[in-house]
């Protein structure tokens, strides 16, 4: 009985309390189910795109840290150091993408959605053959290292082989995954994506710093020449002997090429952010179609047009170089002549986006007003890229209303840093406008267009009517249905009061012609300053109001900015062509 009753007594003191903990361990069980899933779904997925922009703008920053403390060519960062640190971004990135591709082809799943915006085949194709210049440039900097090899350190040579390796691995991911649409481990994608958009931006800076290091010692050796600056020059040759004897021949080709790496790199980190921003979107099937390309005729006059003036470039850069280091006459006569060819230039590139935007004005078609990332992109990199340009030309025309002096091509400055920023205002217009215009095979058919219901009631079996009889019917109601909605066809009559359809050729000609002017024109103006013909260093009411080190830095920033601004406007103007 004793021990009866306290096992009762022992039951009524433990069970309620054991009970009472299996409830509140299955509580903490929900707790913290529920807590798992916002940490591994709902938290990642809102603030992952943050998170990770927020990891590569600092990678950007330290490796902008290191060159500006490279550039003060003090002992404590070298050159190493900042290669050191953008070798191994690249072989992080290097083993990321290997990584993904080798995912991608041991998944047995469905082809994944891809965006057909992203990375057009021409845009890639471009891409390949900046990449193979930037593969013979490596090739040069492992020759330059095997001659100076026993006084520079071993990172010289190590750096090229990894870029290498990081240039093929990269056009072979470009090739066959930038249209891809993650949706499986975004969170983690979202890292490695971004990782490599900086990674490419950085080399991108890293470039860019190095052509503008040469390009301004080679202006003061010049202008020491000349005897108008005194300043030292920064000797960046190995204190030894070359074992070789085309380690000149290397270095010297190396600043020939610099312009199509840092082409490379910009645009290569453009498409992988559009490629960031794809993760885990759901895509308009409408929307994410190739457009047919059309074939007009009558081309002649924007493409004679537009080489016209890329030979007048070209002419225009060798003599500017052949003449800016000689004598005082001869240098102020090479400026002249860059300003007065730059008025022309520009003149007639405003009368063009000008005259296209008039074309547009006189057609009533609804713009496209759906989600698309790399359009997106692209209108925000023309905008954000005028700004060096727009910068440079009003510290122009602050300059030239300010000095005292008056050169020979002052006014002829004043009047090609209007026209630039003019010109540029006019050219983004036209190509957002261009690119966010919903052409008419674009526009969503009423259904009723493609009906061939006859106006009968009941079934009819219509292979037993004969054929002549099923066209007839088909064609009249073709006919009456797209003269319904306005639209033209080869056995339908147009109205007499639709005006649109019939001049809508020659309105593509007459755009197709601008585009292809523009398309060239904005080639001239990149190849002039990517090689050397940059007089905005010779100003001197600049250099005189601003001071050397200020407009040199202004310069520094703006030129390689209006560099990708005028590439780019290629591109987007491509598409356009594509497009009209």
């Amino acid at each position: 009985m004793v021990e009866n009753s306290l096992d009762i007594m022992c039951l009524n003191k433990y069970g309620p309390s054991s009970s009472s903990s299996s409830s509140s361990s299955d509580a903490e069980k929900k707790l913290f189910s529920k807590l798992k899933v916002s940490l591994t779904k709902k938290y990642p997925q809102k603030n992952a795109q943050t998170l990770s922009a927020q990891y590569g703008t600092n990678l950007l920053l330290i490796g902008l840290s290191l060159m500006l403390a490279l550039a003060h060519h003090g002992p404590a960062v070298r050159e190493e150091h900042l290669l050191t640190f953008i070798t191994v971004l690249m072989l992080v990135q290097l083993v990321w993408m290997i990584c993904y591709m080798i995912r991608r082809e041991r998944e047995r799943s469905p082809v994944p959605e891809r965006d057909a915006h992203a990375g057009t085949s021409w845009i890639r194709g471009g891409l390949t053959m900046l990449a193979l210049l930037s593969l013979i440039m490596d090739a040069f900097r492992v020759g330059y290292f095997v001659g100076y090899h026993s006084c520079i350190s071993a990172v010289l040579g190590v750096y090229p082989i990894v870029h290498a390796l990081h240039t093929i691995s990269q056009v072979h991911f470009l090739w066959f995954h930038i249209k891809d649409v993650i949706k499986k481990y975004e969170t983690f994608e979202r890292f490695g994506v971004i990782h490599a958009v900086f990674t490419n931006l950085l080399l991108w800076c890293n470039g860019v710093m190095s052509e503008a290091e040469h390009f301004l010692n080679n202006h003061r050796r010049r202008l020491t020449a000349l005897g108008y600056d005194n300043s030292s020059t920064v000797d960046v040759e190995p204190h030894c002997n070359c074992t070789t004897s085309v380690c000149s021949m290397f270095s010297t080709s190396l600043y020939y090429l610099y312009p199509f790496n840092i082409e490379y790199h910009i645009f290569v980190s453009a498409m992988l952010f559009v490629m960031w921003k794809n993760i885990g979107r759901t895509l308009d099937r409408h929307s994410n179609r190739k457009r047919p390309t059309t074939r007009s005729p009558g081309l002649l006059i924007g493409a004679l047009a537009g080489l016209l003036a890329l030979a007048s470039s070209v002419t225009v850069l060798v003599v500017y170089l052949i003449h800016v280091e000689k004598s005082e006459e001869t240098r102020e006569a090479a400026i002249s002549m860059f300003y007065c060819y730059g008025v022309v230039m520009l003149a007639c590139m405003c009368g063009a986006s000008g005259t296209g935007l008039l074309v547009y004005r006189l057609e009533d078609c609804p713009m496209d007003t759906g989600s698309n990332p790399s359009r997106t992109l692209d209108t925000e990199l023309l905008l954000g890229s005028s700004l060096g340009s727009w910068l440079m030309s009003w510290c122009s025309v602050v300059a030239a209303a300010a000095a005292a002096g008056r050169s020979s091509f002052h006014w002829t400055c004043l009047a090609y840093s209007l026209l630039l920023v003019l010109e540029k205002c006019m050219q983004n217009l036209f190509i957002v406008e261009s690119l966010y215009r919903r052409s008419r095979e674009d526009e969503p058919a009423p259904p009723e267009i493609f009906s061939v219901t006859p106006p009968y009631d009941g079934i009819v079996n219509r292979g037993y009517e004969t054929q002549d009889k099923r066209c007839a019917a088909l064609d009249a109601e073709a006919s009456e249905n797209r003269q319904g909605f306005g639209r033209k066809n080869g056995d339908a009559t147009v109205p007499v009061g639709n005006r649109l359809n019939v001049t809508t050729g020659r309105k593509r000609q007459i755009l197709k012609n601008i585009t292809i002017f523009l398309f060239m024109c904005n080639v001239s103006l990149w190849i002039l300053p990517a090689f050397g013909c940059r007089p905005q260093y010779e100003s001197v009411p600049e250099t005189e109001t601003f001071g050397f080190s200020v407009w040199t830095t202004v310069l520094n920033v703006a030129i390689p900015m209006s560099l990708f601004y005028r590439m780019h406007s290629v591109a987007s103007l491509f598409e356009v062509f594509r497009k009209v």
